[in-house]
């Protein structure tokens, strides 16, 4: 079936389904949250956002979502899972102030017989005694087919009948989930174009589940079978693997098959976000569209590609979703890396200078996988004051802390070619590096100057593993000095900058 021109419906089920993940379990205000978002902002088409007969506070929450709807133009949209028990669901859903019925029944013969322990007839009969009770009602119905996929793999008459049976009760979607994920692209393909073929006047959504890692391949195969909507979830969020990632599935549907969605892609990754608060399940850094790292390229030979006539592009650029393109900067780095994050900061090095900077970018990327563009200037300031004084060298060293214990420094240290090896102590691991290192310069008549200050920060923003820069202030004798250092190890950031001042002071000594 041709795909062009064509509208698909998306309706995400993180509310419902995703809340099946596996220790995710939303409060009343933050599933309201998620629903204005997805409704108000994402321009998705449907939500499903609870089970009905769950708990009170299952209840607290559809009722506040669906008063939120009807007073902004959404009441159509919000969707309740219910079950084949005549009047109870029905009830439930219209007490919170509900449209909408998403009925589960059963679309295998296996689950009927061993589940319900009943034939087709009763349980077809059971289905449209619901589905006549929430009609008089005035509630729209939806029927999901549970198990659909290895329903008509396993018992296909079973399926044909129980359709034969609904098709004409008035049921507006009907719903056909791969409950166990458990379908290629080609069968999904073959057995939606089944359905569409013999019933062309019904309209049919498909609900994947990703267990193979085929959801969004699934996806389009069903789109190309007939489907007229789908199913998603907000970060995969489902049983077992998840569901369909809706960003995915937004963005193949719009690139790849030419679809109309009503998706506003700029929203993506801002609802990610809360989802993953408020669900505490973290998004993999390389998850397509919505992950931290997807923008950022990390070789040099990109970057530079990049530079002279955009070689490393695609239609995936970062101002779609309210992103912007980085340039890591670490061991792979190259020029072209370095200034594209200077452009971003509007600074300006020489050629020199930068070769500097890049040097220690390179340097640095062996204890820290990746430098941001936040680490930086503090890079730049250290490089820029550096003085290349080698009088003495740190070897190897060795810092060990441990709670309600004495930190130990082990250390090895070169002076002007002569080599120490020291071990000291303190109260934490810099105090203890500075009890080796002043053992050491005794044998060379020299003694640190005294500390007046001692500053430890990280970028602002920063992560738990951002690079760390420590600023010493020292009093030589009387004259106030200061030595800067960076590294992606605080207490080594503070080491390095000791370092300094040594140098600097037994330089000044070798002139005099």
């Amino acid at each position: 079936m041709s795909t062009q021109s064509r509208k698909i419906q998306l309706m995400d089920t993180t509310l419902r389904d995703g809340e099946q993940t596996q220790g995710v379990s939303f409060t009343p205000t933050e599933k309201v949250s998620i629903a204005k978002a997805l409704l108000q902002s994402l321009r998705v088409d449907r939500i499903e956002v609870a089970s009905a007969r769950v708990s009170e506070g299952e209840k607290e929450a559809v009722t506040s979502i669906n008063t939120w709807a009807k007073q902004a133009g959404f009441a159509g949209c919000v969707e309740v899972l219910g079950f084949v028990d005549h009047t109870k669901s029905v009830d439930w859903i219209l007490a919170t102030g509900g449209n909408v019925i998403n009925l589960l029944t059963k679309g295998s013969e296996k689950h009927c017989r061993e589940q319900l322990g009943k034939t087709l007839a009763q349980h077809t009969d059971d289905i449209i005694r619901t589905v006549d009770y929430a009609l008089q009602k005035n509630l729209t119905v939806n029927v999901y087919l549970e198990d659909w996929s290895n329903g008509y793999q396993n018992s296909p008459d079973y399926v044909y009948e129980l359709m034969n049976s609904l098709q004409h009760t008035g049921i507006s979607h009907f719903m056909l989930p791969d409950t166990l994920g458990v379908l290629s692209p080609e069968e999904v393909f073959v057995s939606l174009g089944d359905m569409c073929t013999r019933y062309p006047m019904l309209a049919f959504d498909f609900h994947p589940h990703n267990d193979y890692g085929l959801a969004t391949a699934n996806v389009m195969a069903a789109v190309r079978a007939g489907v007229s909507s789908i199913h998603c979830t907000i970060n995969c969020l489902g049983e077992r693997a998840g569901n369909a990632s809706l960003a995915e599935v937004a963005v193949v549907l719009r690139d790849k098959m030419g679809l109309q969605i009503a998706i506003d892609e700029s929203h993506l990754a801002h609802v990610s976000n809360m989802v993953e608060n408020f669900s505490g399940k973290r998004v993999a850094a390389n998850a397509p569209i919505i992950g931290a790292d997807v923008f950022t390229q990390t070789a040099g030979i990109h970057a530079d590609g990049d530079q002279k006539g955009g070689l490393y592009k695609t239609k995936l650029r970062p101002e779609r979703f309210s992103r912007t393109h980085s340039y890591a900067l670490g061991k792979m780095s190259g020029k072209a890396s370095l200034k594209k994050n200077l452009e971003q900061l509007d600074l300006n090095l020489s050629e020199e200078n930068q070769k500097k900077v890049l040097e220690r970018i390179v340097s640095l990327g062996d204890s820290k996988q990746t430098i941001t563009t936040d680490d930086l200037p503090f890079i730049i300031a250290d490089v820029l004051e550096s003085k290349d004084y080698q009088h003495i060298k740190l070897l190897n060293c060795s810092i060990t802390s441990g709670l309600n214990l004495e930190s130990t420094a082990s250390i090895r240290v070169s002076i002007d070619g002569a080599k120490h090896t020291m071990t000291g102590s303190g109260n934490g691991g810099f105090s203890a590096f500075m009890d080796a290192i002043s053992k050491v310069m005794q044998s060379h008549n020299y003694a640190l100057p005294t500390l007046a200050n001692y500053e430890v920060r990280i970028p602002k923003g920063g992560h738990t593993d951002a690079l760390t820069e420590c600023v010493i202030t020292w009093d030589c004798g009387g004259e106030l000095r200061k030595t800067r250092a960076v590294h992606a190890n605080q207490v080594f950031a503070g080491v390095l900058a000791a370092l300094k001042i040594i140098n600097m002071q037994l330089h000044e000594l070798s002139q005099a």
